[in-house]
């Protein structure tokens, strides 16, 4: 693992607790559920104030079934509700990495990401722009566009430590969203996910090391892992990275649980001043 240079590391005092959740879910609704509460509150008891679920988090089976369990937002249904009680009750704001959003105008969904805040109410909603429509070399098929509607926006909300920008899972291969997340503002980004395990084991550490080292700002990655239905296997290894691009806490590559490290504000104005690659840009 990289090592963050000695001269970079000063008083910490702009710090804040995040955690980042690695879950196995399925189509078992309720067991899912079940699941994401147990490690929110682990998290929010280890003292992280914002904790980020990762996509698909409440269902990952067939696509027919996301339909069945979709909700309006910003209003919600039951499901948002008890996630709104897990928000008020641990006093912990909260990421809802990969939510599915019902439509009025035909019978898809939006991947959607919900930032709820420590009371529970509706702070931003990111529908996801890229969807992952793949034929992977060890034979999976995925045609996220089947079932699910491109969102449009890009998105930024404020989390307890300043501007956080918000994608999903396939998102991390498009660099142009996280610069332009950089531009309004963002400090950290979330990138909720499910990624598969053919990708991931090549994949998913190179990339997110890179957005967050193009972008200067911390990435926070939650994860999906293992096994969730038939022949789908998930990669896992939820992570937090630095500004500097060094990964700075991590789960493994099985089961659930949750890596939760500090957000320094005056990390990301040290290193975004020491080498201001951000301001050199030409092209924009």
């Amino acid at each position: 693992m990289a090592t963050l240079p000695k001269r970079l590391y000063k008083d910490r005092m702009a710090q804040t607790l995040v955690a980042v959740v690695q879950l196995s879910s399925t189509p078992d609704v309720e067991a899912n559920m079940v699941s994401a509460e147990r490690q929110v509150r682990r998290a929010a008891g280890a003292g992280a104030r914002l904790i980020v679920l990762p996509e698909a988090f409440a269902y990952l089976g067939p696509e027919l079934g996301q339909r069945a369990i979709a909700e309006p937002l910003p209003g919600g249904g039951p499901l948002l509700a008890r996630c709104q009680e897990w928000a008020r009750s641990t006093g912990a704001e909260l990421i809802l990495g990969g939510f599915w959003e019902s439509r009025q105008s035909d019978d898809r969904v939006y991947n959607a990401s919900v930032h709820l805040s420590s009371d529970g109410a509706v702070k931003a909603v990111y529908r996801k722009i890229h969807l992952f429509d793949v034929e992977l070399a060890d034979g999976t098929t995925l045609r996220e566009s089947d079932k699910v509607a491109p969102g449009e926006e890009v998105v930024v909300t404020e989390a307890p430590f300043g501007t956080l920008g918000m994608s999903i899972c396939y998102d991390v291969r498009f660099p142009e969203l996280y610069r332009k997340l950089v531009d309004r503002g963002a400090i950290a980004i979330t990138v909720p996910a499910a990624f598969t395990l053919h990708t991931g084991k090549d994949h998913w550490h190179v990339l997110l090391q890179a957005r967050a080292i193009e972008s200067q700002s911390y990435v926070l990655a939650a994860a999906q892992a293992g096994r969730c239905y038939g022949s789908r296997v998930s990669y896992g290894h939820a992570l937090v990275a630095d500004p500097w691009g060094c990964v700075i806490a991590q789960c493994g590559g099985e089961g659930e649980g949750f890596a939760i490290a500090a957000v320094d504000t005056e990390l990301v104005t040290r290193i975004r001043a020491q080498l201001p690659s951000l301001r050199h840009r030409r092209l924009t």
